[in-house]
């Protein structure tokens, strides 16, 4: 092992790289490049997510997100009579998908994670060719794409926020890396507008214009520029007001490790113990440059360092924040690769396949119990209800509603946004007084003017039942009566005669 890495891994401004690093590539060569790569990128991120395809849902976000879109097209309003602590960008995407392709199936949307993952796994490859030669790219690539499923499969296989930030903060990196400033922060912005943490990727982007930008006061106002623009402009077409509290000054119960210490670090443990698993063949590579050599890839190391800050934030741990860790870790593990013997390169693809084959057998095999309760109840609304019929589920499963077809009474989809449970707490911070600032008054403004005709609580012992909630209580004991029959330890309610 050499004692100093070669000057290509080495970040530098391209006048001092070696002679064969600044010369363009043929237009032919470059196109036969991306012609052999892409069509096997494209095989293997289709194989990594055709679990995907095997579940109507995988995750509450999913349900969420179908819901929204339906409200959208509806006629509704984000931030308004729907809300969400969530950017606009993904639910209307949903709700284009559904317009399109219609709103009883996800296929189109999990069709669109694949091309996300696809994007994703080229944007790296396009990194790495570029700083360390054609192999290099290939090895992005494939790495990315192994590893991009090594989770709990419901947060992995899911077509939700984080899947969809990771084309755009690669391509963020990318065009950083190339001096194109205010595309960099339009791919900042698209990724900010997904998700609120995946705006952390504009820590390299900030840390490659520092090192490389001939103009640094140029550079920095097109960047800027590229950011707030799209941001401004998603502000004015949905609620200026309704968007900066939901997505920025609204969530601070939300963000606060108090009330399930032991709860979310057993949480922050299992998911790192998946990845680690997953990364088996990229972290070793990395760990054995380090002790030996400089790399100089720090907008690397910050972008790793960047989304493991989002991943913190806010202290919850779910596993699809970890997905964000994915693209720079790949990176550096490609990086590290070029300056170890070629058997190691071997060693790190074999170690990721094997692990994306676990994962991928976890994929196809697990079940989905608490999918098959959702169907379970949305058959009992359905059997209860008229298509035009609100119903209200107190719960955390807000997919309830999507696959009932019945519109919602509120426009707080889940008990979360009231009671804070949406953090996945399980401890004292749960309760009326926890909730989003204002939601109670505007949730009892709904149930007076337009009260639901079925009333499912699918609490089912859990911190936020109505017992512990006195508004709901008093709502369900004046006007509501229990049915009989429960569905797996719900409770349906309709009106009482004199309700």
């Amino acid at each position: 092992m050499p004692a100093e890495p070669p000057s290509s891994l080495r970040r530098v401004p391209a006048r001092s790289l070696p002679r064969q690093r600044r010369r363009v590539p043929a237009p032919a060569r470059r196109l036969h490049y991306w012609r052999r790569l892409l069509p096997a990128l494209g095989l293997l991120a289709l194989v990594t997510r055709l679990p995907s395809f095997g579940h109507r849902l995988w995750s509450p976000d999913e349900g969420y997100l179908a819901v929204q879109a339906r409200i959208l097209a509806d006629g509704g309003a984000l931030y308004e009579t729907v809300v969400d602590r969530k950017p606009p960008l993904l639910p209307l995407l949903y709700e284009m998908l559904f317009a399109l392709f219609g709103d009883e199936s996800l296929r189109s949307v999990r069709i669109l994670a694949v091309l996300a993952q696809l994007v994703t796994a080229a944007l790296l490859a396009s990194i790495a060719r570029r700083r360390w030669g054609d192999r290099a790219g290939r090895t992005a690539g494939v790495l990315y794409l192994l590893v991009s499923i090594g989770l709990n499969p419901e947060d992995a296989q899911a077509a939700t926020f984080e899947v969809f930030i990771l084309p755009f903060t690669a391509a963020a990196v990318r065009y950083a890396d190339r001096g194109r400033w205010g595309a960099a922060g339009v791919a900042v912005a698209g990724a900010f507008l997904t998700k609120q943490t995946g705006g952390a990727v504009l820590g390299p982007v900030l840390w490659l214009l520092w090192q490389t930008a001939p103009v640094h006061r140029s550079a920095l106002l097109r960047t800027a520029l590229g950011f707030a623009l799209p941001v401004l402009a998603a502000a004015l077409l949905t609620d200026p007001s309704g968007f900066l509290f939901w997505t920025v000054t609204g969530s601070g119960a939300y963000a606060s490790f108090t009330g399930s210490e032991l709860h979310v670090l057993s949480r922050a443990v299992a998911n790192t113990a998946l990845l680690s698993v997953a990364c088996a063949g990229l972290v070793p590579p990395v760990v054995r440059v380090l002790r030996s050599a400089r790399t100089g890839v720090g907008d690397l190391w910050l972008w790793l360092a960047s989304s493991a800050a989002a991943v913190l934030l806010g202290f919850h741990f779910f596993g699809h924040y970890y997905l964000q860790l994915i693209p720079p870790l790949a990176l550096l593990a490609t990086g590290a690769l070029q300056i170890l013997p070629r058997h190691r390169l071997a060693s790190a693809l074999l170690w990721s396949a094997c692990g994306c084959a676990l994962f991928l057998l976890w994929g196809t095999l697990t079940p989905r119990p608490e999918l098959a309760h959702a169907q379970r109840l949305a058959t009992a609304v359905q059997a209860r209800t008229g298509p035009a019929e609100s119903v209200l589920v107190w719960g955390i499963h807000p997919e309830t509603y999507w696959l009932a077809d019945r519109p919602p009474a509120s426009r707080f989809l889940t008990a979360g946004l009231l009671t804070n449970y949406s953090g996945g707490r399980n401890g004292p911070q749960v309760g009326e007084k926890y909730g989003v600032d204002g939601a109670w008054p505007t949730f009892a403004d709904e149930m007076r003017t337009h009260p639901p005709a079925l009333i499912v609580d699918d609490s089912r012992g859990k911190p936020f039942a109505p017992e512990r909630v006195p508004t709901l209580r008093r709502l369900l004991e004046r006007h509501y009566e229990p049915l009989p029959d429960e569905i797996d330890g719900a409770v349906l309610y309709v009106r009482s005669s004199g309700g």
